[in-house]
Order: structure tokens, then sequence, then C-alpha cells
């Protein structure tokens, strides 16, 4: 006699496998034997795994995204997974996640499964691995390249000059093109020489090493003194106590902005209204204006990334009673709530348009609909019920 699982065990079981549980123990905690869910995860999670009781995935996706706006998200495999098991066309289900329906389908069909069904966590975790492979060096087995970049190299021209020429002369042939990074790399890092070493001595400051552009800027920051992310306390990176947020900026055209803050452990979203410009100022009473309608156990830090907008934190750390910590540069990821839900505000704040436009009400009905969006995250429930949860636990008294 077959046994028959309800309709979502094998994708409770791919998930809990996609986390780190062994196929054993996922198979015990859905009904299943060993065998079934050795059978289940050969048609659909097409991944490596360490068997045995204590197997499991060698390398199982972060809880945090890092992913920039090319890249999809958890949450979009989610919406992804949710539409195809609905019946929803691609185009239904790029719109609701922000994508063009090719970029959808290429999704689905790159990470179908043998059972011809597509698994959110599966997708995610195969995406996070194939990011830490190896890639191949663009200029290690392309002697024509190298020989014509030496060729220009000897003649004075810059990295810069011979990337911008290489895309002029050899358009339609992308194995004859290279950023100016690339060059700079094969030139400075041994792991990736690929250029003979004496071509340093030909680029017109004859470095030994290269200097970072960053150097001089950080000498002035104003957040040489500031708490780093590496700084922050364990409580926060596992979203334990509520209280913890992430803020940003989204840029419009003409330097227009809005701030955005995203509470960790429940989603749930504060926009800021700034009107005629993002200073230091602008932000900070901004953020002091609207954080302060909060009870104190629940603005307990913020985590920000390091542009010239919270110059200000001393003063809003002051006057809201919370710490400041700031991420380190040029690293987005650390802020992965935030971001992701930074994309999904530009469903209504679109790139490029004019932000001042929006005036504080239309702020406010905006961060609503985002706080009523069932979240996968969240067990499919809303950021505004999880925040109203904890309200209502405030309130309520302690048992004697």
């Amino acid at each position: 006699m077959v046994k028959l699982f309800p309709p979502n065990s094998r994708t409770e079981f791919i998930d809990l496998v996609c986390a780190g549980m062994s196929i054993d123990r996922a198979a015990r905690r859905v009904g299943a034997a060993g065998a079934t869910g050795t059978a289940w995860w050969s048609q659909s999670g097409q991944m490596s795994i360490n068997m045995g009781m204590h197997g499991g995935l060698v390398d199982p996706a972060p809880d945090v995204d890092i992913a920039g706006d090319w890249t999809l998200t958890a949450f979009d495999r989610g919406m992804i997974q949710m539409g195809r098991r609905s019946g929803l066309s691609y185009a239904a289900i790029g719109k609701s996640i922000g994508r063009n329906k090719s970029v959808v389908w290429r999704e689905v069909n790159r990470n179908m499964g043998a059972d011809g069904v597509y698994y959110a966590s599966a997708a995610h975790t195969k995406a996070h691995q194939a990011r830490h492979r190896p890639k191949p060096l663009k200029l290690a087995l392309n002697e024509p390249l190298c020989s014509l970049i030496a060729v220009w190299m000897y003649d004075g021209w810059s990295p810069k000059l011979i990337s911008s020429m290489l895309a002029f002369y050899c358009p339609e042939d992308e194995t004859m093109q290279v950023s100016h990074e690339t060059i700079y790399q094969a030139l400075y890092v041994q792991t990736r020489g690929s250029l003979r070493a004496d071509l340093a001595e030909k680029l017109s400051l004859k470095r030994k090493k290269r200097v970072s552009h960053s150097a001089d800027r950080h000498k002035n920051s104003p957040y040489k003194e500031a708490l780093k992310i590496s700084d922050r306390p364990p409580e926060i990176a596992d979203r334990a106590i509520p209280g913890h947020w992430e803020g940003d900026l989204i840029i419009g055209c003409d330097g227009t902005a809005i701030g955005t803050l995203v509470e960790r452990s429940t989603r749930f979203v504060i926009l800021l209204h700034l009107p005629g410009d993002h200073s230091a100022d602008t932000v900070a009473a901004a953020m002091i204006r609207e954080m302060g309608k909060l009870p104190e156990h629940l603005r307990r830090s913020v985590t920000w990334d390091r542009g010239t907008e919270l110059a200000e934190y001393a003063q809003i750390q002051t006057a809201l009673d919370l710490t400041l910590y700031f991420c380190d540069p040029h690293s987005p990821w650390q802020r992965g709530s935030n971001e992701n839900t930074n994309r999904l505000l530009r469903f209504w704040f679109e790139k490029g348009s004019d932000l001042s436009t929006h005036t504080p009400d239309d702020l406010q009905r905006v961060a609503a609909k985002l706080n009523r969006r069932p979240r996968p995250t969240l067990n499919l429930e809303t950021p505004a019920y999880r925040l109203n949860q904890l309200l209502l636990e405030a309130k309520t008294p302690a048992l004697p």
C-alpha cells in the first residue's frame, strides 16, 4: 500500500534540508521514511549532500540575503513558488516581485526538479553555492588579449583607456573585452597575475601596489569614532529581540530622497519624508520625529550605511536613546532586510523619478500597504500583525 502525504510535505522536507537538516531527520519531521526522503531529494534537490543522521548540506544559504538589485532574493523565490503553485502566469508572478516575466521563466526552468516542481529553498541554495564557485580568470588563458594589453601598456596607455578601446574595437567579441579593474588585479594581485610583472612599471604612477581611492576619504570620515556592525551584540544578528532597525535612503532624480527604516524581527517599515534635501540635519530631524513615536522597547538600535546623510548620528542617539551601528564600506548586504525592502518599495518609488512629489500622507499609505503584505519569512503573517503583537505584549501586565 502506497502511503499518501499531504501536498506540502515534500516542500516542507526540501525547506528543512536546505536549512541544514539531514535527510533522515527532515524525513522524520514530515512523517516520511528516510528512503522516501532520499528519493524526494534526488528528484528535487539536485545538490550533493552528506548522508547520515548528522549529514546535510555543506553550504546552506545564509538567513540574510547577499543581494543587489539584479539578483533574486529568498522572498522573490518564495513568491515564484507560490505563484507557480497557484497557477499564475510568468507575467503575473514577475509583476508581483517587480521583475520581467523572462527573469521568472529563466529562474523556473533553470531550477525545475526532475519531478516537474519548482522549490524556492532549493533554488535559493543553488544560487548561493554558485556564487562561491571559483570563476575562471578572464586573462588566464587568453594570450592574444594579454599580448594586446602589453603592447598598449608599453605605449603608455592606462588600464582605463585600454578597457575602453577594447570595447570600441571588439564590440561583438566578449573574449577580447576586459574591465580596467581586471587589468589592475592581474598586475598587482599575485593569485590573479596573468600579465607580466614588469608591466606595472609602465603605469604612469609606477606604484608597487595599488592604493585605495577611499584612503583619503576615510581619513576625514565622520564615522571614525562610530560603532561598526561588528560591534553589534549577537541578539541583533539573530533577530531574537525586537527593536533593532536597519535604515537607508531611496534616491530619486535631482537629489530627491526618501528615508527607509525596517525593524529586523517583524520587517515593519517606517518611511521618512525628506522635503528639499537629504542632508544630515534633515535626516536626523525626520528620524527623531518618526522613531520618537515608538515605545522605548521598540527602538534599541539602528544599523545604517556610511553615507554622509547620517553624519549627525550622535544627535540621533541622544534624542532617541538608542545605539547606531554602521556597515562596512560598500557592503549593502549587511543590511539585508533593508535592501530587500527598498527593492520592494521601488514598485511605488521608481528609479529616476522625482521623489519630492510624494507627501507625508503618500508615504504613510505606501508603508501601510507594505506592512499589510504577507511575508513568507514571517510564515505569511504581516509585519503590521507582528508589530501589533509586540505592542499588546508590552501592555499586558505580568502575572504575579
